[in-house]
This record gives structure tokens, C-alpha cells and sequence, in this order.
């Protein structure tokens, strides 16, 4: 059984706790053409303007003000003039924090997330709905404590010695690799998940129920469908 994460499961005051609730959990990419999802596996938190790692370090600018707003909202940015990073806005409204989408099964690191799922600017500033054609679904999926695996985040060493070696990164590991559900490059989850069977999730969500089940694709085209003007 599929649930759309609601935004009010995707706001929380504890960013780093809201990070590792996000494994296990399905992005999910849709146009007018299609369907594609896939389980997110590496997450890493960035937390206010005190953490010397988050982009809002140096106060609110126009890059960075989809970060201020509340929860539940997609901050899109371009990075090295290449890479196409996708980050979830946690909220409360003024402060700045947001969760780095890493992985996700058949992706391994956040430039080939939006490569693969066919994620830009356009949708900084989009609430993660239905509506804007990019979304988180809880399906079931358990992410059990010895599933996690816990390090600092990577590329952050300008942030200091203390803030560098922050422990917010987290990967989810699996028995099996991730697999191609087919011709067009629609990504599946796949592999059992390691560990105990106790669930991971930040303090006041809900429990998920049922079980993963897979999402039927075709051929898309994701230049169509919503777009959305980046909040400054």
C-alpha cells in the first residue's frame, strides 16, 4: 500500500531525525507521459545558519530563500555550474534547514539522482505534491537500525573541524543492487533491507503500514508537464 507523505510528515524541528525518517521512503517523478519512482537510500542534513556546511550560513540570500519558507517544499539549486542538487525544506518557516537528497536505488550520488529521475531548477520552490509532479510515497518499507549506516558529510571540509565531522549523513544499505525495471531506464526498488526489523522515523510520525509495492512506467518525456518559478 502506496501513502503520499503529507507535509506535515515532512516538517520537523529536528532535521537530522527527519533525515533518516526519509529512508526506505519513495521519490516519486511524474509527467502527463508517466510514473517513476525510486527508494531513497542516502540522505544527508543541513541545519540552520550555524551549521557551517548549510548554504544558509551566511543569512538569507536569492539562492538560498525556498530554505526560509516552511516545510514540505523542494530546494533545487546547481552546483559547480554541472549538477542539478535536490534538497527537501523541513521547516519551521525562518529557519533555514533542509535534507540533501544523496541516493536513491539505481543512483548513487545527488547529480545522478536528478539526472535519472530528470529533476531541475524548475521545481525549486515546488511543494513536494502531486501536484508538482515530484513527491515522497511511504510504501511500508522498514528501515531498521542496523540498515543505517552513519558518517559525516561529504565535501564539507570548509565548514570546519567541527562542523565537518557533524555525523548527518546516512545510507541505507541492501542485500541486492538496485535493477532496471525496463527498456525506458525506470528505476525500481529491488534487495531486502539489512538488520533488525525495528523502524527508523523522527518522534511524532506515524508509523508507515503494508507493503512496498512497484510502480508501473513507460516512456516519458520530462521536459512536459508542471513547472514551477523559483522563489526568491
Amino acid at each position: 500500500m502506496s501513502r503520499l507523505a503529507k507535509a506535515k510528515a515532512l516538517r520537523s524541528k529536528n532535521t537530522v531525525a527527519l533525515a533518516r525518517y526519509l529512508l526506505g521512503k519513495f521519490l516519486v517523478r511524474a509527467t502527463l507521459h508517466g510514473v517513476r519512482a525510486a527508494m531513497i537510500t542516502e540522505v544527508e542534513a543541513y541545519d540552520g545558519e550555524r551549521d557551517r556546511a548549510c548554504h544558509a550560513r551566511h543569512g538569507r540570500t536569492a539562492r538560498n530563500a525556498v530554505m526560509y519558507g516552511p516545510g514540505g517544499f523542494w530546494y533545487v539549486y546547481l552546483c559547480y555550474g554541472v549538477h542539478e542538487m535536490l534538497n527537501l525544506v523541513t521547516g519551521p518557516r525562518g529557519y533555514p534547514a533542509a535534507v540533501l537528497i544523496r541516493g536513491v536505488e539505481g543512483a548513487n550520488g545527488p547529480g545522478r539522482v536528478t539526472r535519472g529521475l530528470r529533476i531541475d531548477r524548475r521545481l525549486n520552490g515546488a511543494p513536494a505534491t502531486r501536484e508538482s509532479g515530484l513527491w515522497i510515497e511511504d510504501r511500508g518499507t522498514r528501515a531498521p537500525r542496523g540498515a543505517i549506516k552513519t558518517t559525516p558529510r561529504i565535501g564539507v571540509d570548509y565548514a570546519g573541524p567541527v562542523w565537518a565531522k557533524k555525523p548527518w549523513r546516512f545510507v541505507l544499505r541492501t542485500l541486492k543492487p538496485a535493477r532496471v525495471r525496463d527498456g525506458a531506464g525506470a528505476l525500481q526498488q529491488s534487495g531486502e533491507l539489512l538488520g533488525s526489523s525495528r523502524s527508523e522515523r523522527p518522534r511524532g510520525n506515524h508509523r508507515a503500514a503494508g507493503k512496498a509495492r512497484r510502480t508501473s512506467s513507460t516512456s516519458m518525456d520530462f521536459r512536459s508537464g508542471p513547472r514551477w518559478r523559483a522563489r526568491t
